[in-house]
């Protein structure tokens, strides 16, 4: 009975709360999945009381979750410092080494990314991005 009721508790949370893609989760949201992971667990197996005691937890964790999206929304020095920014990896078809060894991302990682974009070779592109949710995004050059 208890995991049942922790299952619809949380997944409440994530359908109608939370409401974000895999892709587009955040430190602070992965770090809000593992803690909640862990608090589910002992309400699940724990006695009688702690079903209460892990859901007044995922509450408490879900509280903070969305005051910092709250505040990195609402305000610009606090998204600096919860969110990252995006990173330049090629700008016109000129690959910045610097920022590819900041990341470890090798030559062949961006070579397979601009392939699966449909180009060729570098000087086609006009900017490829390391995005702060993790993936490469890629802007052309006009022809």
């Amino acid at each position: 009975m208890r995991g049942s009721l922790v299952f619809w508790f949380l997944f409440i949370i994530f359908r109608f709360i939370l409401r974000r893609d895999v892709g587009s989760l955040g430190i602070g949201d992965f770090l809000f999945v593992v803690i909640v992971a862990d608090a589910s667990q002992n309400a699940m197996s724990g006695d009688s009381e702690t079903f209460l005691d892990g859901a007044l937890l995922v509450m408490t964790l879900l509280g903070w979750n969305l005051l910092f999206d709250y505040l990195g929304y609402r305000f610009p020095l606090v998204r600096q410092f919860t969110e990252s920014s995006s990173m330049m990896l090629v700008r016109n078809g000129e690959i910045q080494w610097k920022n590819l060894r900041r990341e470890w991302i090798t030559k062949e990682e961006l070579m397979s990314k601009m392939r699966e974009e449909g180009l060729e070779k570098l000087e086609q592109v006009k900017e490829m991005r390391l995005e702060p949710d993790g993936r490469i995004s890629v802007i052309r050059l006009s022809a």
